[in-house]
């Protein structure tokens, strides 16, 4: 009997596992290193029963996953990407969730001076006139886009920089990781920063401008052009992650008493 018991809990936890639905969303790499998506992926399981599998990648190859119909949602950063992304027909609609900022951050002697700089443009220009070690994500990312930008607008081409600019072609992570080896400049996400464990000689030097400002959207891939994709899954989940739960558990994720993350969706 104790046998039956035993085979009836474990068949109904089975059959409880195989109830679960799965979607797939590609999302960026700073907001994996963020920590984030550990507070948010339970909850969806409990609340929708819907397990997400995430692809942790930067935003040129999560919004070529989507064009390709290779994941069902998206979760990037990089608005002129996005707008392009739905001009070619790859989404249904692009819905704000979540913002933080970008950060400078550097070695604590600052060799550059840029925690005094007037805005992020003058930051960029003092490093380049310093020809102070940089590390640059080199990746696509959404983050690399903003951090190309921010040099065209501080009137800086960094293809015509020196051996002190190093694209390393990595993840967030990665790059705040080659950049803590050299004691190098960087231009990080403040999430992925805050969540950092190997920050050594480095500091958050300059924040503050407002076109640091760094917006997350989600983006259904659109099942006309896939019909393969998971829509209905991928909606569900935007309804949650819109919802007064989610603006809970964002609006309260911290490390060492600092947010990492706003939400700003419109309910």
């Amino acid at each position: 009997m104790k046998k039956l018991i035993i085979g009836a809990v474990a068949s109904l936890a089975m059959a409880s596992t195989a109830l679960a639905e799965e979607m797939k969303m590609a999302v960026t790499t700073s907001f994996h290193n963020s920590g984030l998506a550990e507070i948010l992926l339970p909850e969806i399981k409990k609340d929708l029963g819907l397990d997400v599998q995430l692809l942790v990648v930067g935003t040129g190859q999560a919004i070529r996953l989507g064009e390709a119909g290779d994941v069902d949602a998206i979760l990037v950063h990089s608005k002129t990407a996005e707008e392009k992304f739905l001009a070619g027909g790859n989404g249904t609609h692009r819905r704000e969730i979540m913002y933080n900022d970008f950060v400078f951050i550097g070695p604590k002697a600052d060799p550059a001076g840029i925690a005094q700089a007037a805005d992020a443009a003058a930051a960029l220009q003092q490093i380049a006139q310093a020809e102070a070690a940089f590390v640059s994500r080199g990746d696509d990312s959404g983050t690399h886009k903003k951090e190309l930008s921010l040099w065209s607008a501080a009137g800086q081409a960094p293809e015509g920089f020196g051996d002190w600019y190093r694209a390393v072609g990595a993840g967030m992570g990665a790059a705040l990781n080659t950049a803590a080896g050299m004691d190098a400049y960087i231009m990080s996400d403040r999430a992925s920063w805050l969540n950092f464990g190997n920050k050594g000689g480095l500091d958050l030097l300059f924040a503050g401008d407002p076109v640091l400002f760094n917006q997350y959207a989600y983006l259904p891939v659109n099942p006309e052009k896939h019909p393969h994709v998971k829509h209905d899954l991928a909606m569900q989940l935007e309804g949650w992650l819109v919802s007064d739960k989610a603006k809970e558990l964002i609006n309260g994720y911290q490390i060492n008493g600092e947010t990492l993350f706003v939400f700003n969706a419109k309910q």
